[in-house]
């Protein structure tokens, strides 16, 4: 008896492993974030007067807390590898497919800071529009202690974040919706949506801005196939927005 090794992949089967991948990364955070924009807008207040915190210590503890943050870290890259992976099993090095090597590195940095300009200072304008009209609750970027590790610990959750969403969001999902033959415009929307969903637990000014990056994002991945500048752009975002509210004065962020 001879065991069929090379079954073609059917459409069902790249579905269910869309469905399966997005649930174990980021499909799962959209849905918790529809759950916390529903118990914001139905708790006692304003939205604008709840707030919405994120890199939140996880023990009182300096060391304890450390190893949470780190751990935290490396499991949530877990879906990157599980989806690079899958893609491994089409034509071509998967990295290459996505765009996440280092071939072009100055190309890639440089174009990285260009997209992170034109999408954090119209961001900036936006978010405070939102805050002004209520629509946002009050962001707390860091909210770890002041210890020796807080600094290195949001670089590398930036790292993560951007490393996550772009090869997810945009360079696996985008992926594997062109070869399930869905059309270009859905393809845009879904992944800007699905962008917009998970950043819900922020407000409806986040959930705009960061469908819009989507759009952008997923535009520019279309026109060069390639992921790391997005991971660039999204690393210095988050490092501008993490390291400068841990280190410069809280009135700065009233705004927020």
């Amino acid at each position: 008896m001879t065991l069929e090794l090379d079954r073609p992949v059917t459409r069902r089967t790249l579905g269910t492993e869309t469905m399966l991948v997005l649930g174990l990364s980021l499909g799962q955070s959209a849905v918790y974030a529809l759950v916390s924009i529903v118990a914001k807008l139905t708790a006692d207040g304003p939205l604008s007067a709840q707030t919405a915190a994120l890199n939140t210590s996880r023990s009182a503890r300096p060391y304890l807390d450390l190893t949470y943050q780190v751990l935290g870290i490396a499991f949530a890259l877990l879906p990157v590898l599980l989806a690079v992976h899958l893609l491994a099993r089409d034509p071509g090095a998967p990295a290459r497919t996505l765009g996440l090597d280092a071939r072009r590195p100055g190309q890639d940095l440089a174009r990285g800071a260009g997209l992170a300009a034109l999408i954090g200072l119209p961001g900036l304008a936006l978010f405070w529009v939102a805050a002004q009209l209520g629509l946002n609750a009050t962001l707390v970027p860091a909210a770890l202690p002041d210890l020796w590790w807080t600094v290195p610990v949001l670089i590398l959750a930036a790292v993560q974040n951007a490393v996550l969403e772009e090869v997810i969001v945009v360079g696996y999902l985008m992926t594997r919706l062109r070869q399930l033959q869905w059309r270009l415009g859905a393809v845009i929307a879904t992944s800007a949506l699905l962008r917009g969903s998970y950043h819900l637990y922020q407000g409806f000014g986040a959930f705009l801005g960061n469908a819009v990056m989507g759009v952008v994002f997923s535009l520019f991945y279309l026109r060069t196939r390639r992921v790391m500048p997005l991971v660039v752009a999204h690393t210095l975002l988050d490092i501008v927005a993490f390291v400068g509210y841990a280190l410069l004065p809280r009135d700065w962020f009233d705004w927020l």
